[in-house]
């Protein structure tokens, strides 16, 4: 069945974004908009049961990596449980999460035996202060103590990948970035930086961005020379090793050097919406084919791929994306 997963461009999409919620303990202002979000009732979310349902269809139309995410995806109450039941699925090779850290360091032993074996952590800072500043909340501690819990694990276990994510701004956190690819010269994690996007209520503009060539600048200032390593066709990432450096380095810059024309990745919102680009408003509502159809999975498989079929070449098929309508980022899942 694994022509549902492959676009009229031949593009084979093995690698889904799942959001287990949009709430959220912090308030980014690239994520989440200056007034907020609506929350809608819980009745407009995913079940647990329809969220493995949709997992596994997934998987067994190719999908071979799903990628936990939020909002925050361990707001969710009971969300170890049901990620223990996807760590389950048969044929799924690869169980990530994107964590903000606030409540991870009590939950890793959990995620660890779920079979989660790698590890987003979004962090734009190691300055308390300027942490508090970006995120509207005092919540520091707990996020270092899921680092440093992530980077033991890391150099304890070869088999725990653990990524650090960066929002790199403009005026906002460039005293950071040296701190924090510093990170990949002692520990086997790769620090990534990634340009500023434009979503609904971020108050997106270029002057805010920092982009790659900019964020090389940043980092080999203070560390020398970045050495180019390859990666794989589909990655989101440029990536650099540091001189001596057990990690590496990377920037995903979306903005400034798109990766479309390789991407593998599909996404399926906390409410059930299917979305076949990051930057698109296009979506269909796998949970209301679930919930009012009662749809077979093979129906379900259709009503899939006749969304992919739309996806386009790059970015929604816009050339400026600061201008086109879509969700928050923090409601499509990070």
């Amino acid at each position: 069945m694994t022509e549902y997963l492959t676009d009229r461009f031949g593009r084979m999409h093995d690698y889904l974004r799942l959001s287990l919620t949009d709430r959220c303990n912090l308030r980014c202002g690239y994520c989440m908009p200056a007034d907020g979000v609506k929350l809608e009732p819980a009745a407009s979310y995913l079940t647990d049961d329809e969220l493995v349902r949709l997992a596994g269809l997934f998987v067994r139309l190719g999908v071979r990596k799903i990628r936990l995410t939020g909002g925050e995806p361990l707001v969710r109450k009971g969300a170890v449980e049901v990620i223990t039941r996807l760590g389950a699925l048969e044929q799924l090779e690869t169980l990530s999460i994107t964590t903000n850290g606030v409540l991870l360091a009590d939950q890793l032993d959990a995620l660890l035996a779920a079979g989660v074996r790698e590890y987003n952590l979004s962090l734009d800072t190691l300055d308390p202060e300027l942490f508090a500043k970006m995120t509207l909340r005092q919540r520091f501690e707990p996020v270092r103590a899921a680092l440093d819990a992530l980077l033991d694990e890391a150099n304890r276990d070869p088999n725990v990948r653990v990524k650090i994510n960066c929002v790199a701004m403009a005026g906002q956190n460039e005293s950071s970035l040296a701190e924090l690819a510093a990170l990949s010269l002692e520990h086997p994690i790769e620090v990534r930086f990634i340009e500023y996007m434009p979503f609904h209520g971020n108050q997106w503009d270029r002057e805010n961005m920092l982009s790659m060539a900019r964020i090389v600048e940043h980092v080999e200032a203070a560390h020398g020379p970045l050495e180019p390593i390859a990666s794989h066709a589909s990655s989101t990432a440029k990536r650099w090793r540091l001189d001596g450096a057990r990690g590496t380095v990377g920037v995903i810059a979306s903005m400034t050097t798109p990766f479309c024309s390789a991407c593998n990745r599909v996404r399926v919102t906390a409410d059930g919406a299917f979305k076949v680009c990051l930057f698109g408003n296009a979506e269909v509502s796998l949970r209301d084919a679930m919930r009012q159809g009662a749809l077979t999975d093979d129906e379900l498989a259709v009503v899939i791929q006749g969304a992919l079929s739309a996806k386009h070449a790059a970015h929604a098929g816009l050339d400026v994306l600061s201008e086109l309508p879509n969700r928050p980022m923090i409601t499509i899942g990070g």
